[in-house]
């Protein structure tokens, strides 16, 4: 293969642009691709919530040594920055410096990827062919493209998981995914409505916080939360355990409203199905072996998480874990079935590697549907997998991350205190 080929980046969040970032450290050409309008346009569309991670588990390290080196000032390392802020004064700044811009193409999708020439089955001088990517403009005009190496950063943000159990279809209009403004552009959907949040992340934890929050100025504003698990206590995280501690404070917080009777909670519910009935959604679920209607609602958040999309792949070697749909070896350390906390080991090149030579999955897509990913897991990925890329074997091995303790795991849970009120939105 022609190695003055560049490396393909698809996606212009956090991972993808590490990955950028450590490819001009090592002199290596790249091509950027994103999807959306904007670099981070992920965090756009959550833009009013605020991380519970500071600035110093945001920022990845080849990424600050470009900043300092052009003289430009990072935010404070102890803020907690918002979405929006994360786009604005993070990844579009660092996208804009000279030794990025040429090479990043936004409004780009990618939409197929194979071996030059071969489809998936043909092995021959397989890995002698560069990689061909096309790639779909805003205008709908497609181009081809050769890399010598693929680094797939494009999340799973877009992809929802459905609010049914079993992903069997459900109604549409008037279900909410992400994480809606409640308190701002959103107002109007939820105001003095009953509005079932549905899922026990940080993200349901933060429409809680906002709905409640909403509620103070629309009384009739009606709140139901709604869980697969045996017990809330599972999804309120560490407490003062956590080492992140604006992300133990958010449990904190909704237990507080918890325990003060403005939250209807549904525990062990798996939801069946959901239907329209005259405007209002009614939900059938299975509880504790028995059958059970929820409802009427006039709103429905679906905070369920999301899933990645291995569509553009099909013609290349990749692999994934059956149940998670993550990275195969990562599988063992995130199942949240085993344990919920979140917290992993350092992993890089070696954990990430696929059947297809010089193609990696990173940032959350490596996770699949496991929950709890944090950025500066994806920059150490990203590290990792440039150095091994760059020939820099020892870079590639060497473990370069700090993550926090989480304070709980689900095999081991932990009771904490409630202290101090609530402060503001919050989430991973």
């Amino acid at each position: 293969m022609t190695t003055t080929l560049p490396v393909a980046i698809i996606g212009g969040g956090p991972a993808g642009l590490a990955a950028a970032a450590h490819l001009v450290q090592y002199q290596q050409p790249f091509v950027l691709f994103e999807a959306g309008p904007a670099l981070g346009t992920h965090f756009l569309q959550y833009g009013h919530v605020r991380l519970f991670s500071t600035w110093r588990y945001n920022i990845d390290a080849g990424s600050k040594k470009l900043f300092e080196k052009h003289g430009l000032a990072l935010p404070d390392s102890n803020g907690l920055p918002t979405g929006e802020e994360v786009a604005r004064l993070y990844l579009q700044p660092l996208g804009q410096l000279p030794e990025l811009e040429p090479s990043i193409h936004l409004s780009s999708r990618v939409i197929h990827i194979q071996r030059q020439g071969l489809d998936k089955m043909k092995s021959a001088n397989r890995e002698e062919k560069p990689f061909e990517l096309v790639v779909e403009n805003g205008s709908g005009i497609r181009e081809k493209i050769l890399a010598r190496a693929v680094i797939d950063a494009t999340g799973t943000w877009q992809n929802p998981n459905p609010v049914v159990s079993g992903g069997a279809p459900g109604a549409i209009a008037g279900v909410d995914t992400g994480i809606p403004d409640i308190l701002g552009v959103d107002q109007k959907r939820f105001k003095n409505k009953h509005v079932a949040v549905v899922g026990s992340g940080h993200s349901a934890l933060n429409s809680l916080l906002e709905l409640v929050a909403l509620k103070e100025n629309f009384p009739e504003t009606q709140i139901t939360w709604i869980v697969r698990k045996t017990s809330v206590q599972q999804a309120l995280g560490g407490g003062e355990a956590d080492k992140l501690p604006e992300r133990g404070a958010l449990g904190q917080r909704v237990k507080a409203l918890l325990d003060n009777g403005q939250i209807d909670v549904q525990t062990s519910c798996f939801i069946q199905s959901m239907d329209l009935d005259q405007e209002h959604f009614v939900l059938r679920a299975e509880q504790n072996g028995h059958n059970i209607k929820l409802g009427p609602f006039d709103r429905v958040i679906a905070n369920t998480g999301a899933h990645p999309n291995f569509e553009l792949l099909r013609e290349i070697r990749y692999a994934f874990d059956p149940a998670l749909e993550s990275v195969p070896a990562l599988a063992p350390l995130i199942d949240p079935n085993v344990h919920s906390c979140g917290t992993v080991r350092p992993h890089g090149e070696q954990e990430l590697r696929q059947p297809e030579k010089d193609f990696y999955i990173i940032g959350a897509k490596s996770y699949g549907r496991a929950p709890t990913f944090l950025m500066a897991t994806g920059f150490e990925q990203a590290r990792s997998v440039v150095a091994h890329l760059a020939g820099d074997v020892e870079a590639a091995q060497r473990v370069e991350l700090d993550l926090p303790e989480t304070g709980v795991c689900s095999s081991r849970p932990l009771a904490f205190t409630i202290a101090g009120p609530y402060a503001g939105n919050s989430c991973c």
